[in-house]
């Protein structure tokens, strides 16, 4: 059955080939981006490949203007994709920066899906799905990357706890988990520690993260082929049935159910 679907954060990566994969496979879209260039970049892409069925528009999400014109169109799904991501050890990151990757990552996608449950409730809600696009690191935390995860954390949380709330009204909630493809997503968000981290004030040396990320993102399963999650999340974000918890690739998911696992028994 053809859906009409929001994706946030479409401009770029993930959301951007998705979005075309699932207009091509004959979904009506609504892809936003953060910000104007997005925008004209990928609306010049869609007409040029001729994709009537996917339509572009401007979502910062923290624009209440955006918001407001968002949360008044007739979706069947909301893929809450947008995020953005700091690094840099917990114990020394500036917390207005934790505060501005919640405000991104966790709040203002809360926002946005409780307008759209709102209307859903009272024009009836069989049928609707939300996704939100959460993470490995919302199921485990590696040092250095704990201020973006312990938000992807907070979402799988908060997507649980609405599951069980909207399920009366038939609306269906997923999270998807991608492992560390490679987007470019990382690597940026690797970099974020490096505009604050300061040798002479942080007991975190910069060049001993540098080392550790890049060994990280060098890595075979830090530097995975992204068309294999783009062809997931074409595949699971329209499906009317499918698991709560996405995690790919199996390895990964291996991994995670290893690490929660051990954690039953860690130690100090």
């Amino acid at each position: 059955m053809t859906k009409t679907i929001l994706i946030t954060g479409a401009g770029s990566g993930f959301g951007e080939a998705a979005a075309i994969g699932m207009a091509k496979a004959g979904h009506n879209i609504i892809a936003t981006a953060q910000i104007s260039p997005q925008v004209a970049a990928l609306r010049e892409k869609v007409a040029k490949l001729g994709l009537d069925n996917l339509r572009v528009e401007k979502l910062d999400l923290t624009d209440p203007y955006d918001m407001a014109f968002i949360a008044k169109l007739d979706i069947d799904i909301l893929w809450n994709n947008a995020g953005y991501g700091e690094s840099g050890p917990v114990s020394e990151i500036p917390l207005d920066l934790v505060r501005k990757n919640y405000e991104i990552n966790v709040f203002k996608p809360l926002e946005l899906t409780q307008a759209f449950i709102k209307r859903w409730v009272v024009e009836g809600g069989k049928g609707k799905k939300i996704v939100f696009t959460s993470s490995m690191g919302g199921l485990f935390t590696p040092a250095g990357w704990g201020t973006y995860v312990s938000t992807k954390h907070a979402l799988e949380s908060i997507a649980e706890a609405i599951a069980q709330e909207v399920a009366p009204f038939g609306i269906k909630v997923q999270t998807i988990n991608p492992g560390a493809y490679y987007t470019g997503y990382n690597e940026t968000m690797a970099d974020t520690a490096f505009r604050w981290l300061d040798a002479d004030k942080n007991f975190t040396k910069p060049a001993e993260l540098r080392t550790t990320f890049d060994a990280l993102l060098a890595s075979p399963m830090g530097h995975m082929d992204a068309q294999e999650q783009i062809d997931r999340m074409i595949a699971i974000v329209p499906a009317d049935t499918g698991k709560v918890r996405n995690v790919s690739p199996k390895a990964v998911e291996d991994m995670l159910k290893e690490a929660q696992a051990a954690a039953w028994d860690a130690e100090i």
